[in-house]
């Protein structure tokens, strides 16, 4: 079986080298000829555990190759899994231009039977306003069906989430398309859910909505359990052995960010508009995530009032570990209000700093050793959970910050361990650890 992908982003070049992998023969196409010909010297464009050598491997085997050209990367497929872009409007509507230039050039271009199947995440209707262009643009005498794959992928773990994911989602309107679709996923076995193509664009979307509203409500539970003198950890702890509850995404912190769950958010709040039934919790749950972002700069004025001048340690900047992704991360957030406040700042990342400073240049400095972000501090703001941060020593703090005043955004640290060094320490939901002589200026102010 041939297999050929649209699209070498984040979710395109992970599933075509997963499945090379798996011993299929599968071409990868891009409009991007600059990535394509990294691609074909075996360099990811962007950095995942695993992908790597992975992608050595197949292509060394000869079971992957890389194409700017569609006549040789859809004439001869038998499955085409579309995973290009689906940038965000400034509405929050989602742009499908690219899913539609790709059908297009499908329909031109393949001579023989084909199964297309989006794993783009699109509003619900999409695959059928695309098979509508796809069966006016072919030729007569080839079959071509459409069909929805929907990703499950997360940053970070992406290599995992493939070979061992939770479910496999095959939407299809023919039995033909579904059982092709399921023989490439089959030997997985992963547990495989058929339905119609409609439940299954929506389905991503309730799944995405559904981990964002977990997240806003254990923040909102946690700006409570600071009111009230609880301890968010223990609450969260006490509701996942709730079996209907359960643990995943029940970490509070200063919320989430990425290319899925705030894209996916919005984009359902849209479809819901456009429907005329407003999702009014999720709006809600959006409008918590966005706040929260701001909450780590919030504490730090309260510790120690103005920061106009003082210098900000900002502890990670991608919107989460393992990876260099800094799509919606708090951080940029974070060093905006920063610079607004007067704040001279240096951020600190294992491997995202290059594209932060892409973005934002030279208004904050950069640097990828902990200690040369914490000499002479006044402030540390915990962004983003590296081991890095969790693993270093407490005392360094006190030993090269001017002053140690942590404001912890990820709940990086045990309380008991803090209260043993002379460190004021503020995370979310949980009491803070001050200097007597913090406490006592905060109590005359």
């Amino acid at each position: 079986m041939k297999i050929s992908v649209a699209g070498t982003g984040y979710v395109g070049l992970v599933t075509g080298v997963c499945l090379a992998e798996m011993g299929f023969e599968v071409t990868c196409i891009d409009i991007q000829e600059k990535r394509i010909k990294m691609l074909q010297t075996g360099c990811a464009p962007f950095y995942e555990p695993e992908l790597e050598p992975l992608l050595h491997k197949n292509l060394s085997n000869g079971r992957l190759s890389f194409t700017t050209n569609p006549k040789k990367a859809y004439s001869n497929a038998d499955i085409i899994f579309i995973a290009v872009g689906t940038p965000e409007n400034k509405d929050g509507t989602v742009n499908v231009d690219f899913i539609f230039n790709v059908a297009l050039e499908i329909a031109l271009h393949a001579k023989k039977d084909v199964i297309i199947c989006t794993k783009s995440t699109v509003p619900i209707g999409t695959n059928d306003r695309m098979n509508m262009l796809i069966q006016r643009k072919k030729p007569p005498k080839i079959r071509m069906d459409v069909a929805s794959t929907p990703e499950f992928l997360r940053k970070g773990t992406a290599i995992h989430d493939f070979f061992y994911g939770d479910r496999i989602v095959i939407g299809a309107n023919t039995n033909e398309a579904a059982l092709l679709i399921e023989q490439v996923f089959s030997p997985l076995q992963i547990p495989i859910i058929r339905t119609d193509i409609r439940s299954a664009e929506m389905i991503k979307y309730a799944a995405n909505a559904f981990l964002a509203t977990k997240i806003s409500f254990m923040n909102e539970i946690a700006a409570i359990c600071e009111k009230v003198g609880a301890n968010v950890e223990t609450v969260a702890y006490g509701m996942e052995k709730d079996k209907r509850i359960g643990h995943s995404f029940l970490q509070e912190g200063i919320g989430y960010g990425g290319s899925c769950l705030p894209k996916d958010a919005n984009a359902l709040v849209q479809i819901a508009d456009e429907m005329e039934n407003p999702f009014e919790l999720l709006k809600a749950v959006i409008q918590v995530n966005n706040r929260q972002r701001l909450l780590p700069v919030m504490k730090a004025k309260e510790l120690v009032g103005s920061l106009v001048g003082k210098r900000v340690a900002l502890l990670g900047l991608a919107f989460k570990p393992g990876i260099d992704d800094i799509h919606e991360a708090a951080s940029l957030t974070i060093i905006n209000a920063l610079f607004h406040e007067g704040a001279n700042v240096i951020g600190y990342d294992p491997i995202a700093v290059r594209n932060v400073e892409k973005l934002v240049g030279d208004a904050i400095e950069y640097t990828t050793d902990l200690i040369s972000a914490l000499f002479n501090a006044e402030v540390a703001i915990i962004v983003t959970d590296w081991d890095e941060i969790k693993q270093f020593p407490l005392e360094l703090f006190e030993i090269y910050m001017k002053e140690a005043v942590i404001i912890d955004g990820r709940n990086c640290y045990s309380l008991e361990k803090i209260q043993n060094y002379d460190i004021t320490y503020v995370s979310i939901g949980r009491p803070s650890v001050k200097k007597d002589t913090l406490l006592n200026a905060a109590m005359i102010h």
